[in-house]
């Protein structure tokens, strides 16, 4: 009698299971965009996968520092609802986001944390895609207490790579302050 019920039960099992077909596995690397997610959840197919970047901060006297090799990784993360990307830079310093996109609101909501300093709290940048590339802002003010955000920007993307620029901007968006440019190179997808 118990072994019938198990095999009686053993096909409610399998249907309870959920579908995990767009995780990340060996086949998929990188995981795979569930078509049930938001549309936009697309809008970082290109970036899916793995990248060689040149990374250039500015110094406190305002010139450019010298280039910093880095390693910026995209995946679809949440079976294939969300992107999450990690950045491995050759001095040691590491990053990554969580990036979701919400309808109700039709923004992604991109949730930012790194290794140097640790995060104590993910600060939250948001926006939208404008044209060909994706715009996120987070509210901050200038050294001189005038109010704007950073801006970042993810621009030029095609199948071979893209451009990133962070940027200080004004509430306006007519004086802009450029902090910190990428440039990546698709490495395999």
């Amino acid at each position: 009698m118990k072994t019938s019920l198990i095999f009686l039960l053993l096909p409610f099992t399998f249907l309870a299971q959920p579908n995990m077909d767009f995780e990340i596995s060996s086949v998929n690397p990188y995981g795979l965009l569930n078509p049930e997610a938001p549309p936009e959840t697309g809008d970082y197919a290109a970036l899916i996968g793995k990248c060689d970047c040149k990374s250039t901060r500015r110094k406190a006297d305002q010139t450019w520092g010298e280039a910093q090799n880095m390693v910026w990784t995209f995946k679809y993360i949440m079976n294939g609802r969300a992107v999450q990307d990690e950045s491995i830079k050759e001095d040691g310093s590491h990053s990554g986001s969580i990036r979701q996109f919400i309808s109700d609101s039709s923004r992604w909501y991109v949730h930012w944390y790194s290794n140097k300093p640790a995060t104590t709290s993910m600060r939250t940048w948001k926006g939208r895609k404008q044209g060909d590339s994706l715009v996120l802002y987070n509210e901050q003010k200038a050294p001189n207490g005038m109010d704007g955000f950073s801006r970042l920007t993810f621009t030029d993307i095609t199948s071979r790579g893209f451009n990133w620029y962070g940027e200080w901007v004004n509430q306006t968006e007519t004086f802009t302050y450029r902090t910190w440019k990428i440039v990546c190179t698709k490495r395999e997808d």
